[in-house]
């Protein structure tokens, strides 16, 4: 499970411009404009050999005063409730404002890391003003640029080091023999009903209210020969409609879950088809390279004829074309309709993720593949690959070697891809494919 980093902040500090820098991301729109952030951000992060998880807090709406330090308690204590370590960005321009020691006061009643950020420094000149920020009555102030990365590099070393080790995280480390299945999906949909029906009595809580899973739920069980661990994970709301205080964390919730499941069923509801909200979380399961099932729950409730199922295919595939390799299949979690046939998918699936192919194997499929089409020419040259191997599984990732790797357009990475899918029986799981450049003489 990767620690959490939240950057937290009045408004218009310029968090989204760290948040940018720190994930490596430009999803979050930076205006100069307070309040134009109004929701949560999350990305990934890496420094110095740490992975871990940033989250950009937001900026609140243009309101009263009174309103305001509302938004900023919630918010930060949000941060203090779920994060790690904790930024507390600060405006050197405008110096110290009474909004400052409000958040200032939050933070010191918290026993987690808070490194105090003053940003918009980018001179000598500028960085003397920020020592009014010690009225605060810290030791360390971090004077940094976002926008520049001026100071950023210091600030995360310590940052970095005061993080949580692995096995210091919460919750328990899953043996390595179980197969970990994560349901998870927009509230309602039946992830909680799904895994009362495989497990055969009420583990969680069934209620037709959204949101009522809130935390991660883990059950160990066995079926066949085989062992396994379900996870059921908090429903993601559409941020618009986020307001019960723990929901409002809940999509860190199933990122952290996703890093640490094999397998991840995203369900859908059958009535409502695949919606934008299901869309960005079968992306952030694609993302992190977890092996997918699509499960099409509440399917008793369509009118059918000898078409439907067909139709209704095409319509998911169509909507999440980067998960075209993974199964669908439709159920009804309330009835039991088809729900011991995941079992069946999941088996394949995770055969399929931990699966290795020889490296003799590969380079011999590998010829056969650039026979057919080879790689696109670069600077008028011919373009040849060397050599493959298969380096790590979970998902199955191979490693190519090029003459000129950054010749390699996407779309002949994907014709590599869809090969080494079909033809070497990777049908059903994600596969990565890495180009490295060939050393040696010519």
């Amino acid at each position: 499970m990767k620690p959490i980093v939240a950057i937290v902040g009045r408004p218009n500090v310029g968090k989204s411009t760290l948040f940018n820098r720190l994930s490596d991301t430009k999803k979050t729109i930076v205006i100069d404009q307070p309040g134009a952030t109004r929701d949560r951000n999350y990305g990934d992060a890496y420094w110095n050999g740490r992975d871990f998880i940033v989250i950009d807090t937001g900026g609140f709406e243009p309101v009263s005063r009174e309103q305001m330090l509302v938004q900023m308690r919630r918010q930060t204590n949000l941060a203090i409730e779920e994060a790690d370590a904790i930024i507390f960005l600060l405006d050197g321009r405008e110096g110290l404002t009474p909004s400052d020691t409000e958040i200032g006061d939050l933070l010191r009643k918290t026993k987690k890391p808070v490194f105090y950020a003053v940003n918009k420094t980018d001179n000598a000149a500028q960085e003397a003003r920020t020592y009014d920020f010690y009225r605060l009555g810290i030791d360390t102030l971090y004077p940094i640029s976002s926008q520049h990365g001026l100071g950023v590099a210091d600030m995360l070393d310590d940052v970095v080091t005061a993080l949580p080790d692995g096995d210091e995280m919460e919750g328990e480390l899953l043996p390595e023999d179980r197969i970990r299945i994560a349901v998870i999906g927009k509230p309602n949909v039946g992830k909680s009903s799904l895994i009362n029906k495989i497990l055969g009595y009420e583990r969680t809580v069934v209620t037709p209210i959204p949101g009522t899973t809130r935390d991660t739920v883990d059950t160990p069980f066995e079926m066949g020969n085989r062992k396994f661990t379900l996870i059921d994970t908090a429903g993601i709301r559409k941020k618009s409609k986020i307001s019960l205080k723990l929901e409002q964390y809940s999509v860190v919730e199933v990122m952290k879950t996703l890093d640490r499941c094999d397998i991840a069923l995203i369900m859908i509801d059958a009535g409502e088809g695949v919606t934008d909200q299901d869309t960005k979380i079968a992306g952030l399961a694609h993302e992190r390279g977890v092996a997918s099932i699509l499960i099409i729950n509440k399917w008793d409730l369509i009118e059918k004829d000898n078409t439907t199922i067909g139709t209704y295919v095409r319509h998911v595939k169509e909507n999440l074309k980067y998960l075209d390799f993974a199964p669908i299949l439709s159920i009804s979690a309330l009835t039991g309709q088809r729900v011991q046939k995941i079992f069946d998918l999941v088996g394949s699936v995770y055969d399929q993720y931990t699966k290795r192919i020889t490296t003799a194997q590969l380079n011999l499929k590998l010829a056969e593949f650039v026979q057919r089409m080879p790689p696109p020419r670069y600077r008028q040259r011919a373009n040849s690959l060397v050599y493959a191997t298969q380096v790590s599984v979970k998902p199955p990732t191979f490693v190519i070697f090029a003459k000129e790797p950054k010749a390699i357009h996407f779309s002949y990475e994907r014709y590599l891809m869809n090969r080494i899918r079909e033809e070497c029986s990777f049908e059903y799981t994600p596969i990565r494919i890495k180009f490295r450049k060939k050393e040696g003489k010519e």
